[in-house]
């Protein structure tokens, strides 16, 4: 099978398309043919080499997100059956075990439903952000009118965040780009533009600060000054959490695959109560190209590679 490989780190061009053998599901596993997979800031970090000294010397084969079709089943799995389509989550840097290929084997707990009548673009993008956004609105704690900031709203990961804490009846000012303006407001989030003018704006819609921080743009430091003595920050890229202060909590949020929360998520989707962002669907045989897509910024969803 044709599986995504990091040879060597360095730019967009070292992850490559290699031969790899199809995997065999053990007891509790389940193989999937994939048909989509999202690429995310975590694949250029490992390709590119900025985590060399945590993983050591390459090959690597990426890829944390997968939609497709349940191939073969493992011993005792029960809950899914060949021909389901299937989403799921492999916690690349817990297991190693990238998703980027023809197939893909996960523990049947990882996969949940896929989400009826939505591409399988749209589905592959839900697993990391959806349960990343889910777990890290939870871990907030804040009860109904509190005031969540939520930096990089304009991503699929800032976007889901968003609409998930306004669910629960928090109070979202959402930092984004202009151009997310209209659909940020139409969320019922209030929209605050990035830049170096964005915490003054904040402290202005939230004179004592706000109760919590989800920071998904990674802003860091500067940002703690919008939260309140004793709020909460909450880091969703590693590097970016800031040394703590006033008696803010600091917390480096890190997703948990969870089969029955994604489950949920889906449902949602399927209903059209929560809202994927894709940003472009390239073959795999480009993957090249996502990971520079990826690198140039300003994307306003997932990169997804359909197989």
């Amino acid at each position: 099978m044709r599986a995504v490989t990091v040879r060597s780190y360095g730019d967009a061009r070292q992850a490559e398309i290699t031969e790899a053998p199809v995997p065999v599901p053990g007891p509790g596993e389940v193989r999937i043919r994939n048909r989509a997979l999202a690429v995310h800031p975590a694949d250029a970090a490992v390709r590119s080499g900025l985590m060399a000294g945590l993983l050591g010397t390459p090959p690597f084969r990426l890829g944390w997100d997968v939609a497709g079709t349940v191939d073969a089943v493992g011993e005792g799995v029960t809950a899914f059956a060949v021909g389901e389509d299937v989403i799921g989550l492999s916690h690349w840097f817990a297991t190693r075990n990238g998703t980027h290929a023809d197939y893909a084997v996960l523990p049947a707990d990882q996969l949940a439903p896929a989400p009826d009548d939505v591409p399988a673009a749209t589905a592959a993008a839900l697993p990391l952000n959806g349960l990343t956004a889910l777990q890290a609105v939870e871990r907030t704690g804040l009860d109904a009118g509190a005031t969540l900031v939520v930096t990089g709203a304009g991503g699929n990961l800032g976007y889901l965040t968003t609409q998930l804490a306004l669910a629960r009846g928090l109070r979202v000012l959402a930092v984004a780009g202009p151009r997310d303006e209209a659909e940020l407001t139409a969320t019922g989030a209030e929209f605050v533009a990035r830049g170096e003018s964005a915490v003054d704006a904040l402290r202005g819609l939230a004179p004592g600060g706000a109760d919590a921080v989800v920071d998904a743009a990674g802003l860091a430091t500067p940002l703690l000054a919008a939260v309140r003595d004793g709020g909460l920050f909450v880091a969703v890229r590693p590097p970016a959490a800031p040394a703590a202060e006033r008696g803010i909590e600091v917390v480096v949020h890190d997703v948990r695959p969870d089969g029955h929360a994604l489950a949920g998520l889906a449902k949602l989707v399927a209903d059209g109560r929560l809202v994927v962002r894709v940003d472009s669907v390239l073959p795999l045989e480009e993957v090249a190209a996502a990971h520079a897509r990826l690198e140039a910024g300003g994307t306003r969803g997932a990169v997804v590679l359909t197989v």
